[in-house]
């Protein structure tokens, strides 16, 4: 006789759990004093905090990490948020490709979610990809940072440029330049150029990648249509990246055009990088060239659109996603029109991604707003600074308006758990959707109107 497991998880368990098991020993390593600076063994919560926001890849962090860390402290936080992009199911994966051991159906299930993917088929090859992907663009990126930082600090210019490549790319937002992230390269166009990339390159997903690849081959028997040959996702992903992109960086120009705390001292084109740049760390990278508490009134209510928002599914962003959104709004439109069908690019939207999509927006909301009250309730900080703080969390960006290093120990822990649900929650209420199928012999509950709005 078969003996039965004491403990069996599902799928979605193990994702939430291997995150979890990440942020506790990461937090054990971090409360050595080997890995302090000063030799001297850091508070654990504050331990926690940094493992968690490294795992969470959102970079909010109660100690400045360029002078809190060693060396070995800092390669821990960076192997941290390598795992927290790349998630541990596929770093499990690859190693286990790389032992040329077989992979189950167990193992492929476990990808197949992490990635929320639609489809069995192709995963090894997948993982194989991804991989190699991410490397490739993690290693230019550092190449290209080298061109500032090795001028600047000699050879310890390789290590930064390393960090803050992976870091761009898995849009953690977390440096070890200075205490006041990139606001000394405002100006540069290389460290903004490069960043925002990396930025871009993790936070529009894997399937966009391989679909750009795919219509690039064809360029020239399509011409001009490769959008058009692109699939209904990669569409929806790149048109709502442009539009926010563009639309945040206007919007921060003409709202900081004359802030003298901001852009009104810079020239025209310092102005439009700088914008361009808010717009698009704004989207879950959480690197900032503008301190944010001296952001307009006009320019954060923007900014926590585009935070909430975040970046597209199956990449290293956070938020509740391009795509959930813009099907979300195609709904709405639908409504108001009395069509009964969501379209995008004339296509039908499955009922079951509005579905999906309606789950995420609807638990990343409550988890915004219990982090938001219980904040508010643990600190009598200005409540701006509480939602910014809470948003930036909830979607794992890592901006805040100077208010996480005056977090007192409940603050912290609110925030360590909003950035863990905000990182893992949508995510496995988007799984359970998407393996739940309704079972044709349930008898169904007879149907009623109401009246909604």
């Amino acid at each position: 006789m078969k003996k039965k497991r004491l403990f069996k998880f599902s799928t979605s368990q193990m994702i939430l759990l291997s995150f979890l098991l990440a942020i506790l020993i990461g937090s054990i390593l971090l409360a050595l004093p080997i890995s302090s600076a000063s030799g001297k063994a850091i508070p654990y919560i504050d331990a926690l905090f940094t493992a968690t926001t490294a795992t969470c890849v959102t970079g909010l962090v109660t100690l400045p990490t360029v002078t809190t860390w060693s060396v070995f402290g800092q390669i821990v936080l960076l192997i941290l948020i390598q795992i927290g992009g790349l998630g541990i199911i596929t770093i499990m994966s690859a190693f286990m490709i790389m032992l040329h051991r077989k992979m189950g159906i167990g193992n492929r299930l476990l990808i197949q979610d992490a990635f929320n993917l639609n489809t069995l088929s192709g995963l090894v090859k997948f993982v194989k990809k991804v991989i190699f992907g991410t490397f490739i663009v993690e290693g230019i990126g550092a190449l290209l940072y080298m061109l500032v930082f090795i001028p600047e600090y000699g050879a310890k210019g390789i290590w930064i440029s390393v960090f803050n490549s992976i870091s761009a790319f898995c849009n953690a937002g977390i440096d070890i330049i200075s205490e006041n992230s990139l606001c000394d390269y405002a100006t540069n166009p290389i460290i903004n150029t490069v960043t925002s990339l990396l930025i871009i390159s993790g936070g529009i997903g894997y399937i966009v990648w391989w679909d750009i690849l795919r219509v690039t081959k064809n360029a020239k028997k399509q011409k001009w249509r490769c959008f058009q040959s692109m699939t209904l996702h990669s569409k929806i992903a790149l048109t709502m990246t442009f539009i926010l992109i563009i639309g945040g960086g206007l919007a921060f120009f003409i709202f900081e055009y004359n802030n003298p705390l901001t852009l009104k001292d810079y020239s025209l084109f310092d102005k439009i990088q700088v914008a361009l740049f808010q717009s698009i760390t704004t989207r879950t990278a959480g690197f900032a060239t503008i301190p944010q508490q001296n952001l307009s009134n006009a320019s954060s209510i923007v900014a926590l659109l585009l935070m909430f928002i975040g970046g597209s599914p199956v990449g290293t962003a956070g938020g509740v996603k391009t795509v959930t959104f813009a099907v979300l709004i195609a709904s709405a439109f639908s409504t108001v029109k009395s069509r009964n069908e969501v379209v995008l690019f004339h296509r039908n939207i499955p009922k079951q991604a509005l579905n999906k999509a309606v789950a995420v927006m609807s638990t990343s909301f409550a988890i915004l707003f219990l982090s938001t009250v219980l904040l508010s309730a643990a600190t009598d900080a200005h409540a701006l600074d509480i939602i910014y703080e809470t948003v930036s969390a909830t979607a794992t960006v890592g901006l805040t308006r100077n208010l996480t290093p005056m977090l007192n120990t409940f603050g912290k822990l609110i925030i360590i758990a909003t950035m863990y649900l905000g990182r893992v929650g949508p995510i496995s209420l988007a799984i359970a959707f998407n393996l739940r199928k309704d079972n044709p012999n349930i008898i169904k509950n007879p149907t009623e109107e109401i009246s909604v709005g």
